[in-house]
């Protein structure tokens, strides 16, 4: 049966809560996850959410998701997209699932006319940066990502 790409729902709440989990293992940051199944429903389906989920399916079953959100480039004077997590569970990998997310955020990205479509790799995470460059995505590498969170953020302030 072929894989299905469909739009979440607030029913989804747990997997995507589960998948985030076993994000959070592969990064080698289980202790990092502060979110709770309320707060993704919450943020995720609320009427003002900035932020939207996949969820693909192989016979009815979820494998995998993706959470992105829009950016915008002010050089290109559009809307982007920017992929915040894909994750497909290990067991389930080697199916399709991964490419078939990024093929669906692709195409969103070209039906809206968005002038990128980007994310961000660990470094350390060889197979996944050997996936995306396989169908051309290219690594950034003049730009270094910043962050403010935390106690940080809250003195900056």
């Amino acid at each position: 049966m072929p894989l299905k790409i469909r739009e979440a729902t607030p029913q989804d709440s747990q997997k995507i809560f589960n998948f985030i989990i076993e994000l959070a293992i592969y990064e080698k940051a289980p202790n990092e996850v502060k979110t709770t199944v309320s707060e993704i429903e919450k943020s995720l389906f609320s009427p003002n959410a900035t932020a939207y989920a996949l969820i693909c399916e192989e016979e009815g079953v979820a494998i995998g998701f993706a959470v992105y959100f829009y950016n915008y480039s002010t050089w290109l004077g559009k809307k982007g997209i920017y992929l915040e997590d894909l994750y497909v569970s290990e067991s389930k990998r080697k199916r399709g699932a991964g490419k078939a997310l990024l093929k669906y955020l692709a195409q969103k990205a070209v039906e809206e006319n968005c002038g990128r479509f980007e994310w961000s790799c660990l470094d350390w995470n060889t197979p996944s940066r050997e996936f995306y460059e396989s169908f051309g995505a290219v690594a950034k590498t003049e730009w270094i990502g910043y962050r403010l969170e935390g106690e940080s953020l809250k003195k900056f302030i």
